[in-house]
């Protein structure tokens, strides 16, 4: 496993939080990070259908067996989503450890943890491999960027490779063929994803609208535009725009003015998180095309 980042915050705040949420996109690798920062700790998933069920069914009593517990993992929380109002009790009580939750549907999660755990829970997201990462380099912080002194990272990887490869952890820890495991992937997050957050009917077009956003990846979004060319209206488009950046799919990017009112209704860039999802949407079957 390479060393995440994250990591040394990750332990941080679980000594000075009761919850801490940490959030990504799916296979990013919130599990190993959590297990390997926390060995000690109790890990339950919630894929598991026993563990869900008793979530599901008798939350209160699923978390009286992690009480004086070091701490625990609850894996996948989003599939027992009534758990969080126990999960206050339990906190407020200090029953236990601290417990690291960890969840791929930003939204609905945090509008759980928004009702439930406001002021109790620290919340972390993780994204795939940075190229310090990748590189087992120190990662550069914000300011020293902001003052010009970002430095190199070392030329250990291919850059044009990297970014049509991408960067989620699965390719590189297990020496994959990107190609494969990102079509895998694409078709899971539609089918499963977008089905769970929304209800999307028509999945085609959805498709369609994915492949589209990737073509207009780094320009200035225009709704209008995209809404024709997927043939569904701007409000559509404003909602899986959404669903998009709640699944870490892709992101806005702001404008820079100095006049904080002016970055705000700006019309802003559109980017993918991963570049390697963005040239399979592209269908770029090779690094050379």
């Amino acid at each position: 496993m390479l060393p995440r980042t994250l990591g040394s915050r990750l332990k941080t705040l679980a000594g000075q939080y009761p919850v801490v949420f940490l959030t990504g996109p799916r296979q990013s690798g919130k599990t190993t990070l959590a297990r390997a920062t926390f060995p000690q700790f109790e890990y339950r998933s919630l894929e598991d259908l026993q563990n869900r069920e008793e979530a599901v069914e008798d939350p209160r009593g699923f978390l009286r067996r992690l009480e004086g517990l070091p701490g625990a993992i609850l894996d996948e929380v989003q599939r027992a989503p009534d758990i969080f109002s126990s999960i206050q009790g339990f906190a407020d009580e200090g029953r236990g450890g601290p417990l690291i939750l960890t969840g791929s549907q930003h939204f609905l999660l945090l509008d759980r943890i928004s009702q439930s755990l406001a002021g109790r829970a620290a919340i972390l997201e993780l994204l795939p491999f940075s190229l310090a990462e990748l590189h087992e380099s120190t990662a550069v912080a914000p300011a020293e960027f902001a003052d010009g002194e970002c430095g190199r990272v070392g030329g250990k990887l291919d850059l044009d490779e990297t970014l049509f490869t991408g960067t989620y952890p699965a390719i590189h820890d297990r020496n994959l063929d990107a190609a494969t495991w990102i079509d895998g992937y694409i078709r899971t997050y539609v089918e499963r994803d977008v089905r769970t957050i929304a209800n999307v009917g028509n999945l085609d077009a959805f498709n369609r609208f994915l492949a589209l956003c990737a073509g207009r990846s780094g320009q200035l979004l225009n709704r209008s535009s995209l809404g024709a060319d997927a043939g569904v209206d701007q409000t559509t488009v404003a909602r899986w725009i959404s669903i998009l950046r709640a699944s870490y799919v892709v992101d806005l990017l702001r404008p820079h003015f100095e006049n904080f009112s002016k970055r705000l209704i700006k019309t802003p860039k559109l980017y993918f998180t991963d570049t390697g999802v963005l040239c399979r949407l592209l269908a770029c079957a090779t690094l050379e095309t």
